[in-house]
């Protein structure tokens, strides 16, 4: 790695931070993404839309730029991939933006073990594995 990709790395972290910070000192939401998808159908959720479309937008400005790479991982082993992230954020009842940056930062105990799970998960599959997925 290269003192730039961490500088990068590190704005990028502090940058989440922070707008989670906004989401909950501005209106009291969490800032978990599994609990916006799930609860935007309901009334009052112009502020979930907001939040979803930023995440969206971003990916596309970040797109713009270059330096993201094709993906190296077949359409299949991508979509199950992410059914299975979709069902662990079901089952740990929320996912590692909600539980590791909100939760931690709010000292909840919950989210510190649900973190430290996820953690666990991904690097259990990725020695499985060998980093081949």
């Amino acid at each position: 790695m290269t003192m730039e990709f961490d500088y990068m790395a590190l704005a990028g972290g502090a940058m989440i931070g922070a707008a989670a910070l906004v989401l909950w000192l501005g209106l009291g939401r969490i800032a978990g993404v599994s609990g916006i998808i799930a609860n935007s159908p309901r009334e009052g959720s112009a502020w979930r839309w907001a939040f979803l479309l930023g995440l969206l937008g971003a990916g596309v400005v970040a797109s713009l730029g270059g330096g993201i790479p094709d993906p190296t991982k077949p359409t299949g082993v991508m979509l199950l991939a992410g059914l299975l992230v979709g069902i662990g954020t079901v089952v740990g009842n929320g996912c590692t933006s909600g539980h590791g940056v909100c939760g931690i930062g709010r000292l909840s105990k919950r989210s510190l073990i649900a973190t430290c799970v996820f953690m666990a998960t991904g690097g259990i599959t990725v020695w499985i594995w060998g980093g081949a997925v």
